[in-house]
């Protein structure tokens, strides 16, 4: 799982995380929780659900248009989490 910059503090500054074998989405982030159970509580909310800021990504798809967190993982899948941006204008300044 390739880890942003704004979370790496939460992996001890590790970029990516390897789990040996998940079958989805749901079960990796349980057993990335394991040993870093506060980037954890950074993507999923309280019910268990990706925080609504937050994307995840399983190759170029984001898991909300897959099955969510029930998106099935082959092996060697890579899984990305890319926090939105927002901000800008609303006008142009040209």
């Amino acid at each position: 799982m390739k880890i942003p910059t704004q979370l790496r503090t939460l992996t001890g500054g590790q970029a990516e995380l390897s789990v040996d074998e998940a079958s989805n989405v749901r079960d990796l982030l349980g057993k990335i929780g394991t040993d870093h159970p506060q980037l954890t509580e950074r993507l999923l909310d309280d019910n268990g659900e990706i925080r609504r800021f937050v994307n995840i990504y399983v190759g170029e798809e984001d898991v909300r248009f897959l099955d969510g967190l029930n998106t099935n993982l082959q092996s060697g899948a890579l899984v990305s989490i890319l926090p939105a941006v927002a901000g800008g204008t609303t006008t142009a300044d040209f």
